[in-house]
């Protein structure tokens, strides 16, 4: 197809766009959803299933999906463990859970824990190190005070924002040969497995 047939496509789907969502905002964001829903709304292509290592021995997909999970965190870690190295943070939860108070805003102890599915020895063991080092404070709450929130401290927001370079580049190299559409498509599998195993999760609790 010459690039004009492909410009020409693209502005019939943006008319099409502007058609069907009625208010469309100027976020190509937005776009990119609807065109990627478009396609496999319309398309006649069967689902293609790859292959994969086993496949021909009975290893199923759960399997695959697995293993590639795993696999997939461990090169996170390493990317992370890199990005992190000089630097006042020993482990990559640290500044995980800095970016969780940057993000969310304080919490309690107990909150942040479970925000970032650690279990509770391991979490407290990450939240003392930050304290320890200043990078967090903690207050009693009046309601309970067994229990304490944290919020990041200046000292903190200033070291994670001296890192935040290196952090950045070491999550894009994870995620690097995937495209804008396929990461998007990403996000919304695994936030479905993630929003299934935080409820499962907190029904046995």
């Amino acid at each position: 197809m010459a690039y004009y047939d492909l410009i020409s496509e693209v502005i019939d789907l943006i008319k099409r766009y502007e058609k069907e969502s009625g208010s469309p905002g100027q976020e190509g964001y937005l776009f990119a959803q609807w065109m990627t829903e478009h396609y496999k709304k319309n398309s006649d292509q069967p689902v293609s299933e790859p292959e994969w290592d086993g496949k021909s021995n009975g290893r199923s997909a759960d399997s695959v999906i697995n293993t590639s999970l795993v696999h997939l965190y461990r090169y996170a870690k390493l990317n992370a463990k890199a990005a992190i190295a000089n630097t006042s943070f020993s482990t990559p939860d640290e500044f995980i859970y800095l970016i969780s108070l940057v993000s969310l805003g304080s919490m309690s102890k107990t909150a942040l824990i479970k925000l970032n599915v650690h279990e509770k020895s391991a979490g407290m063991q990450i939240v003392n190190r930050l304290i320890h080092n200043g990078l967090v404070e903690q207050a009693a709450l009046d309601s309970d005070k067994r229990n304490r929130m944290i919020d990041i401290t200046s000292k903190g927001t200033q070291i994670l924002n001296e890192c935040m370079q290196n952090i950045k580049k070491a999550s894009s190299d994870v995620t690097e040969p995937l495209s804008y559409l396929e990461k998007m498509d990403l996000i919304r599998i695994l936030t479905k497995l993630e929003n299934f195993h935080e409820s499962k999760t907190r029904t046995v609790s």
